[in-house]
């Protein structure tokens, strides 16, 4: 991204599975590179137009909406992507395609990814929250009675830190989500482009960083940060509870992230390029220098959801 950018955008995307989500102020397009070479566009239902005062709109309310709607936008869009990558052929003595094939195919793919949906978020809060509440309890058992409640506090950050660590690590290294990261990078280059105010052309979008200040990667570090020190105003000797604790004030670190996450976005000084660095760093994981290819999808993509009015997505 340039240091000093013409245009600061609310337009973001995501990397799906040989294709790129973006999300404009009204607009939602995914495109996808078919087998054959050709692209394939399928937009979603525009977003309904609010005024400043909407309560969707205000601080921290925002947050949580715009967390879900991502959420089920993401899945939206993978699921579509699914559809035009080509199946791998079932096993005809496999019991449950043998069962399947009862019912409709559109039924099934539905039903499959509500499942594969609701399993991703249960893993999702289970590996990243509870689990690290679990081993911070272990943990805490070699702790002295009178530790401070905030050290115990950081250490389940840390867990929760590494584990995020981790687990972004291997799934870089993982064949096919080798090509998702570089989707991921094209859509920063394409963003950061339009960004710049150069015109949108291959040349022009891969001189471009294939790191983005406003990325979901640097917003889940901010969720760990935040965390922190949001759990820390709830202390509870109990691992069960303390656990539901944190369920119920995961809305809160959603809330708070978001609003963090858009002002280190928006202003460009020394204060907010130091908070915003290890942010970037961890993108290095997230992302891949993308093929010519990669970034025609994302320029397709992006000027998909470009609004009319000039100005109308400005962050």
């Amino acid at each position: 991204m340039p240091d000093n950018p013409k245009h600061r955008t609310t337009i973001g995307g995501q990397a799906v599975m040989e294709g790129i989500m973006m999300r404009g102020p009204q607009e939602t397009a995914v495109i996808v590179r078919c087998e054959d070479g050709t692209l394939s566009r399928k937009d979603f239902p525009p977003s309904p137009k609010r005024k400043a005062g909407h309560p969707l709109k205000w601080p921290l309310v925002r947050g949580v909406y715009v967390f879900g709607s991502s959420l089920r936008l993401g899945y939206k869009a993978l699921d579509y992507s699914a559809s035009i990558i080509p199946e791998v052929e079932p096993d005809e003595n496999s019991k449950i395609d043998r069962w399947l094939s009862k019912f409709n195919a559109e039924t099934v793919q539905k039903v499959v990814m509500t499942i594969a949906m609701v399993l991703a978020v249960i893993l999702s809060v289970g590996l990243f929250f509870l689990l690290p509440t679990l081993l911070t309890g272990w943990i805490g058992s070699y702790f002295a009675e009178d530790t401070l409640p905030w050290v115990k506090n950081i250490t389940e950050g840390g867990v929760r830190l590494l584990i995020l660590l981790g687990w972004l690590t291997l799934a870089s290294r993982m064949k096919d989500m080798k090509r998702v990261f570089a989707y991921h990078g094209a859509e920063h280059k394409v963003i950061a482009c339009y960004e710049a105010g150069e015109p949108l052309t291959l040349e022009n979008a891969q001189k471009q960083s294939r790191r983005h200040p406003r990325c979901g990667t640097s917003f889940l570090l901010v969720v760990v940060i935040v965390s922190v020190l949001v759990f820390s105003l709830v202390s509870w000797s109990n691992p069960w509870v303390r656990m539901g604790l944190r369920l119920a004030l995961l809305p809160v670190v959603v809330a708070v992230s978001y609003e963090l996450n858009r002002l280190v976005g928006r202003y460009d000084n020394p204060v907010t390029r130091f908070f915003r660095a290890p942010g970037l760093w961890l993108q290095g994981l997230t992302t891949r220098e993308p093929e010519d290819g990669m970034v025609e999808v994302g320029i397709e993509a992006l000027k998909a959801v470009l609004p009319e009015e000039q100005g109308a997505d400005k962050w």
